[in-house]
């Protein structure tokens, strides 16, 4: 049987797995069978991985075992693309490979000992005989040692990709160097192995093991019981001499360790996400995205997986779009993915639709059914406006409220506050303190006294006015402080220095205040007074008082701050404050000053009376 008719004999043998084979478009030339990179990345329809070496090191390209034979060695022929050169449709521009001492070929090998940068480029491995060949392509790429980082400082760098191995915990390992087989087979004499433990992420390097659980034995290095700290990558080196050459290759294995087979009781794919009663809510005529997350254990016998998702029953198609699976947490080989299924423009027939997903691995299998609800979607034009409207009415009562808080206050304790003479058996309501000279004695008289007792209708008390001749003064001054529900005191310059009638009048009132609690103390600044010029017993107690400042002309009116502030802090009185006042102005309006005076002091008598008869 000739090699083309064997070549034809494996392909149907195979069941079409390999691809179709093409003829060179040149029809004088004999008609070549074109396999490509490989099988598996021709029927991928993918770029042929690069065979990886390092500069200096040993390399070598096989030709697959579809293309070559050992009864046709002789006839294998190897050709090669310089790196850089494009070779044109229809045109071919590789050339035969010079073999020399440090190029040759050693059966289906063709062995760089050792490569260098040059010699990269595409490499062909053809088989001819007298009606056909086959040839099959492969790219080689020497790497300079400056282009290539090393894992740690202790290892060497290695240019090809490490070699995949997971080893379940407490399990032993036995780890051989890739390619050592090739090596022993082309080398002179058995070759030397060193080995080398790394892991970057934490900064460990080891060029030697003193561990009981991980030695070398001979050129492998076994691992006895895998635990987590011998996890990483193992770097060996292998020496060996071809022709009495020393060679020397770098290869990498990456180590990962697994849970144990009989670490978890099951090994059933578990869905996690959604529940088995969570319902989705989607928005009409919008997108919508739901979500599936699963556990699938590590299985070491069969590591194959599937996730996927049916919508009645079908894969996804039309509007709906299933997005790749990413893995969520990988936990030594129990690997959490999440699956997305992407439903464009939802209609209202998709909320019964049955949408499942659904799991596997080479365990077990699992599916449930995501339940869909649609969103009541909330007015916003009305919502906006609403909102609007509130911040609106909330600002403006901020403002009215800065504005206007004294009068709200005062209308507040109109109507809800508690009249003192109900609950007390005081005799006055406001006790004034005040330094006794001509300008503040003015003051008391003249405008407190009268706003307060007139005006107001409050009665208050003045020592000078309101005391028996012959009295000791001490003992009236706190009999008349006790009696009163406010002491008032006018604060100017001159009262601490007027001597001790104004200080135990302030100290009396203090005391009660502090005592007692049925006193309480105001301070009205007849005029402004410096921090030193404050008296102890007021620098003390002044946090806790409340200060009234007379500003002149500016409070003279009864409409102005400083009387509505100083009605606050004076005791309730149960009449209508809106009502009273205009009782109050009717009576001014009177032409005889006697009937408007008798009135005014039967008003300060009984209000009730007073009011009545005005009205």
């Amino acid at each position: 049987m000739t090699p083309f008719v064997t070549l034809l004999f494996l392909l149907s043998a195979m069941g079409g797995a390999w691809p179709a084979v093409s003829q060179t478009s040149d029809p004088t030339e004999l008609g070549c069978y074109d396999w490509g990179g490989s099988s598996r990345d021709r029927v991928l329809d993918r770029v042929p991985v690069p065979v990886l070496v390092l500069e200096g090191e040993a390399g070598w390209l096989s030709c697959p075992p579809n293309v070559y034979n050992h009864s046709s060695a002789q006839n294998l022929l190897w050709y090669r693309v310089p790196e850089g050169q494009d070779q044109p449709e229809g045109q071919d521009l590789e050339q035969p490979v010079p073999y020399s001492s440090r190029i040759s070929r050693d059966g289906e090998r063709l062995v760089l000992s050792p490569a260098l940068p040059e010699d990269s480029g595409l490499y062909i491995c053809t088989l001819r005989n007298q009606s056909s060949s086959s040839k099959m392509s492969m790219r080689l790429k020497v790497r300079r040692r400056d282009q290539v980082s090393p894992l740690a400082d202790c290892v060497p760098p290695v240019a090809a990709a490490p070699v995949q191995v997971t080893v379940p915990f407490q399990q032993g390992q036995t780890l051989e160097c890739p390619d050592l087989q090739d090596a022993a087979r082309m080398g002179d004499v058995p070759p030397r192995v060193s080995w080398y433990h790394t892991r970057p992420e934490l900064s460990i390097c080891k060029g030697e093991f003193l561990s009981h659980d991980v030695e070398q034995q001979g050129p492998h290095l076994r691992i006895w019981v895998m635990l987590v700290p011998y996890q990483g990558f193992y770097v060996c080196t292998v020496q060996f001499q071809r022709r009495n050459r020393a060679l020397n290759f770098t290869r990498s294995i990456n180590v990962t360790a697994i849970q144990n087979q009989y670490h978890n009781l099951s090994k059933d794919p578990v869905i996690l996400r959604p529940h088995g009663d969570q319902v989705f809510s989607v928005r009409r005529d919008g997108d919508a995205q739901l979500v599936c997350q699963a556990l699938f254990p590590v299985i070491q016998s069969d590591s194959s997986w599937d996730m996927w998702w049916t919508v009645d029953g079908k894969r996804p198609g039309d509007r709906f779009v299933q997005k790749n699976c990413t893995v969520v947490s990988y936990d030594y080989g129990d690997v959490e993915r999440e699956s997305v299924l992407l439903i464009r423009d939802v209609q209202p027939e998709d909320l019964r639709r049955e949408i499942n997903c659904s799991v596997r691995n080479g365990r077990g299998f699992q599916s449930r059914r995501l339940q869909l609800q649609e969103e009541v979607s909330l007015p916003s034009v009305q919502l906006g406006c609403g909102l609007g409207v509130t911040l609106v009415l909330m600002l403006l009562l901020f403002v009215v409220y800065h504005v206007f808080w004294l009068e709200l206050l005062l209308l507040y304790r109109s109507w809800f506050g508690t009249d003192e003479r109900h609950t007390d058996d005081k005799e006055y309501d406001v006790y004034i303190s005040y330094a006794r000279n001509s300008e503040e004695e003015q003051f008391v008289l003249s405008t407190l006294r009268s706003v307060l007792e007139n005006e107001l209708g409050y009665s208050v008390c003045i020592f000078d006015r309101d005391s028996l001749p012959g009295g000791t003064i001490t003992d009236e001054t706190l009999s008349f402080v006790a009696r009163s529900r406010r002491l008032l005191v006018v604060v100017s310059p001159d009262y601490a220095s007027q001597g001790s009638q104004a200080l135990l009048e302030l100290k009396a009132g203090i005391d009660g205040m502090a005592l007692g609690g049925h006193l309480r103390v105001i301070l009205v600044q007849y005029k402004p007074v410096q921090r030193q010029g404050w008296v102890r017993e007021l620098r003390s107690a002044r946090v806790a008082l409340a200060l009234v400042q007379w500003k002149g002309n500016k409070s003279r009116e009864l409409s102005s701050h400083f009387w509505k502030k100083l009605r606050v802090e004076l005791p309730v009185r149960r009449v209508n404050g809106a009502v009273q006042e205009t009782a109050l102005m009717r009576l001014m309006s009177q032409n005889s000053t006697n009937s408007q005076t008798g009135l005014i002091s039967s008003m300060v008598k009984d209000p009730e009376k007073a009011f009545n008869s005005a009205a």
